[in-house]
C-alpha cells in the first residue's frame, strides 16, 4: 500500500505542474450575431466583405463539453490552492482500501477455518472439472472419489443430485452431491458408527429373541444333567462333567446376551472383596480347557461398594478370554493372574490439599495368544477367537462404566487394569 501511495502522490504533482503550465486548455471560438440578411448567395455587401453564415444553436455535447472543460478547470485551480486536501483525501482512501483488504483476509480466513473444523471432507469443482477447493479431510480420502458411481457426468451436469453410501478404508461414507453457482459440490461423511449403532440395535434385538428361546430347553437339560450324575456309573461321570461344563457355557452366553440387550444398572451394596476370589475359582472349574493353566489370586481383605453379582460376570469374562488365549496360543502351558486391591487415587496438583480417594484396583494379566486387533476387544459381536460371541468383554466394559469406573489396557503386556470407586 505504501507504494501505491507514492505512485498516486507522483501523479497529483505531475497534475499540479501541468496546469500550473496551462492553466486553459481550449478556448471557445467567438460567436458573431446573426444580421438580418438571409440571402444565401455569397456576394458581397455594400462594405465589399463576405456575407456571414449564421451559427447553428449550440449542441448537447457541446454544452456539457463546457460544462465538464469547466470543472476540470475548477479541479486543478482547486488542487493548484489547496493541494494537502487533495493529499489527505488520497491518505484517508488508502486507509479505508487497506481497512476493507483486512476484512476480506479475515474473512476468508474464517470461513477456511470453518470448514477445516466440519468433520465432513468436501469437494467444490469447476464446470471444467477442475478443483475450485478441498479441505484437508479430502485430501485424506481422496481416492474414495473412484468410488462414486458417474462423477463424471456429475461435473458435466452439476445439476443433478446424487445421494450414496461408499465403503472405503473400512469406514462407510455418506456421499452426497449438489450444485451451487455452476460449481459441483460434494461432501463425504462418516457414517461408520451410526451404521454399527444401528446394526448392533438389530443384533440385539434378534440375540434377545434367541435368547428366551434357548433358555428353556437349555435349564431341562441342566435338570437332566443333574439327575443323571446322581445315578451314573463311575465311568460316566467325565461324560456327565463335560456335559455341564458345556450347558454352564451356554448359560453364561444366555445371560450375558440378555443383560447387553436391557442394559446395566448396577445395585451397589458392600461387598467383602476377598470373598469374590471363591467365586471365580469356582467358575474355573466349571469351565472347559484343556492345557495345563496356573492361576494366581490375590484378593485383599477390604470392603467395597459393588454390584457383586455384576462384577462377578465382568471378572469372570476377563477370566475366560485369558483361558481362551492360552488354549489358542502355541505354548503347551500358561498362566492367569488376577489381583485386587485398594489403590488411592491422584487426583492432580490443585487438589492436593483433599485427601485423596480410595479405589479398587482389579489386575488380570494372561500369558496366552497377542491380542490380533486391540481396538475391537469391547466391541459387541466382533471377535477374532475361535469360540466366543464377542459379548464378554463388550459387557464387562458397560458393567465397570456402570459403575462409573474405568479400564485401562496395557496391550503389548496383555495387561488389563480395573479401576472402581471404593464408596
Amino acid at each position: 500500500m505504501k507504494s501505491s501511495f507514492h505512485s498516486l502522490h507522483d501523479s497529483q504533482d505531475l497534475l499540479i505542474q501541468s496546469a500550473k503550465q496551462n492553466p486553459q486548455k481550449t478556448k471557445q471560438p467567438q460567436r458573431f450575431p446573426n444580421t438580418k440578411n438571409t440571402n444565401n448567395t455569397h456576394s458581397p455587401n455594400q462594405a465589399g466583405t463576405p456575407p456571414i453564415t449564421p451559427s447553428p444553436p449550440p449542441s448537447f455535447a457541446e454544452e456539457h463539453g463546457e460544462h465538464d472543460e469547466k470543472s476540470g478547470q475548477d479541479f486543478l485551480r482547486e488542487i493548484q490552492e489547496n493541494p494537502e486536501n487533495i493529499k489527505q483525501l488520497l491518505e484517508e482512501f488508502i486507509t479505508i482500501i487497506s481497512r476493507y483488504e483486512k476484512d476480506v483476509k479475515d474473512a476468508k480466513a474464517l470461513y477456511e477455518w470453518l470448514i477445516e473444523t466440519l468433520p465432513q471432507a468436501i469437494w467444490v469443482y469447476n464446470h471444467d472439472g477442475s478443483f475450485f477447493y478441498r479441505n484437508s479431510h479430502a485430501i485424506e480420502i481422496s481416492p474414495i472419489l473412484e468410488s462414486i458411481p458417474n462423477l463424471k457426468t456429475q461435473q458435466s451436469t452439476p445439476t443433478i443430485q446424487l445421494q450414496t453410501e461408499v465403503e472405503y478404508a473400512k469406514k462407510i461414507f455418506l456421499i452426497q452431491t449438489n450444485s451451487f453457482q455452476n460449481r459441483l459440490l460434494i461432501t463425504a461423511t462418516d457414517i461408520t458408527t451410526q451404521k454399527r449403532q444401528a446394526r448392533l440395535a438389530s443384533m440385539g434385538q434378534i440375540s434377545a429373541h434367541l435368547a428366551h428361546e434357548i433358555r428353556n430347553p437349555i435349564g431341562s437339560i441342566s435338570i437332566l444333567a443333574g439327575l443323571l450324575q446322581k445315578s451314573a456309573q463311575d465311568s460316566q461321570l467325565p461324560i456327565i462333567d463335560e456335559l455341564q461344563k458345556s450347558i454352564f457355557r451356554v448359560e453364561r452366553i444366555i445371560k450375558a446376551t440378555l443383560l447387553f440387550s436391557k442394559g446395566i444398572s448396577a445395585h451397589k451394596s458392600p461387598v467383602r472383596i476377598f470373598e469374590l476370589q471363591d467365586e471365580l475359582d469356582a467358575f474355573v472349574r466349571s469351565y472347559s480347557f484343556s492345557k495345563h493353566i496356573d492361576f494366581s489370586f490375590e484378593f485383599v481383605d477390604k470392603i467395597a461398594y459393588l454390584d457383586r453379582d455384576l462384577i462377578l460376570i465382568a471378572l469372570q469374562n476377563f477370566l475366560f478370554n485369558a483361558i481362551d488365549a492360552i488354549e489358542e496360543g502355541e505354548n503347551e502351558s500358561g498362566q492367569v493372574i488376577i489381583r485386587a486391591q485398594i489403590v488411592a487415587r491422584d487426583q492432580g496438583e490443585a487438589r492436593q490439599e483433599k485427601p485423596k480417594q480410595s479405589e479398587v484396583e482389579f489386575f488380570i494379566k494372561d500369558t496366552g495368544k497377542p491380542f490380533d486387533d486391540p481396538n475391537i476387544l469391547f466391541e459387541p459381536f466382533a471377535t477374532t477367537k475361535l469360540k466366543g460371541n464377542g459379548l464378554g468383554l463388550a459387557l464387562s466394559s458397560q458393567i465397570i462404566y456402570a459403575h462409573s469406573g474405568r479400564i485401562e489396557l496395557d496391550a503389548p503386556s496383555k495387561e488389563f487394569r480395573i479401576f472402581l470407586p471404593k464408596l
